[in-house]
């Protein structure tokens, strides 16, 4: 049986003096959607961050594919076949969007999309191929950072709040993306606080509280954890 697309163990995480992360456990399969649910401040981005080393220190264990990642630095980590869209998005402004596609090196996770495919996935920044990211759109600056993950290789993208604030045709349009991507074998843990958006989209669910995970459960669970969960989350 293949290992887990990602197997974090008994995760501790520091920002200076600050404990944020308490023993947070948390298993993926290859192929599946998984959403961290939480209210903000739970720790949820902080474990995106701890995956990829970006956070002070750590202590626990997180496998990729088998392989243990936690003394790993960034650089390291993200060959092992892992793509990382921070909230803030990062796009490059002075660039225009195939400039920013272009960018990306080819992780070892293998060959990445083509241009030719991303722009079939996104129209829209094909028609923005050569606008800057300042003249691009909230939504075409979310399509864009996710696209450039695409063109790396990366298998396991980890997705932090990529709806948010967006308009509800783009946040559609973000659905679909996810939904075409599950389809081709990427592996897939997200962090969204539009409940809507993340509940049809997640095959499981893992709720935070305190830096803790304190609930797991199935997309087959969801309706009767829904009283649990309007009282962990107020959705």
């Amino acid at each position: 049986m293949a290992a887990p697309a990602l197997e974090i163990s008994g995760l501790r995480a520091w920002y200076g003096e600050s404990h944020i992360l308490h023993d947070v456990n948390i298993k993926v399969q290859p192929g599946e959607v998984v959403t961290l649910l939480g209210r903000n401040g739970a720790g949820r981005t902080t474990t995106l961050r701890a995956i990829m080393g970006l956070t002070g220190a750590r202590k626990g264990s997180i496998k990729v594919n088998g392989v243990e990642a936690i003394h790993l630095p960034t650089h390291k980590i993200a060959h092992l076949g892992i793509g990382y869209c921070p909230e803030e998005r990062g796009i490059f402004s002075s660039l225009s969007t195939e400039e920013n596609l272009m960018l990306p090196p080819q992780l070892n996770g293998g060959p990445g999309m083509s241009v030719d495919e991303i722009y079939q996935m996104f129209p829209n920044l094909q028609e923005r191929r050569h606008s800057q990211g300042t003249r691009l759109s909230g939504g075409e600056q979310q399509m864009l950072a996710v696209a450039r993950i695409l063109r790396t290789g990366a298998k396991l993208l980890l997705l932090d709040e990529i709806s948010e604030g967006l308009a509800p045709v783009i946040v559609q349009g973000l659905a679909r993306m996810i939904t075409t991507l599950k389809s081709k074998g990427y592996t897939i843990v997200m962090v969204e606080q539009n409940f809507r958006f993340a509940a049809p989209l997640a095959d499981r669910f893992y709720v935070m509280e305190h830096g803790q995970i304190v609930e797991t459960f199935a997309a087959s669970e969801l309706n009767a954890k829904m009283p649990v969960l309007t009282e962990l989350l107020g959705v």
